[in-house]
């Protein structure tokens, strides 16, 4: 599994809006600036974001982005998962997004990649956003 930038921009965005909810709705600006993510590429991401409803908006001059759910309900592999799509090292192993592979032929080539996934994905879903504010 490799991170692109989408992932990495959106889960240090979404660290950033975790560690400022408390003085309310955190502006684009704000998140651009301290995580050093252009500006335009993370209005992008935040909109995918709210689409799927991790983040809720508000408009005007108190306006910008806060958490749609609680911190400790956001898990890292979901987020990676919406960005990146699957953990798995190849298609034919993963849960959410399988697809079949010439690797199918050689069984203990899979179970190496099922073990290797099932790591990765269980590591994932235990780390929440709360446990990395």
């Amino acid at each position: 599994m490799k991170l692109t930038t989408k992932s990495e921009y959106s889960l240090l965005a979404l660290i950033c809006i975790a560690r400022n909810r408390k003085a309310g709705f955190v502006k684009t600006e704000s998140i651009s600036s301290e995580c050093d993510i252009p500006k335009g590429y993370l209005e992008q991401l935040l909109l995918i974001l709210k689409q799927n409803r991790y983040l809720k908006a508000r408009r005007g001059s108190c306006g910008g982005y806060d958490l749609a759910l609680p911190p400790t309900k956001i898990s890292i592999a979901q987020i990676i998962r919406l960005m990146d799509g699957a953990l798995a090292p190849t298609g034919s192993v993963s849960t959410y997004f399988f697809s079949h592979t010439p690797l199918e032929q050689e069984k203990k080539v899979i179970d190496i990649f099922k073990e290797i996934r099932n790591f990765v994905s269980d590591k994932l879903e235990r780390v929440k956003l709360s446990d990395l504010i």
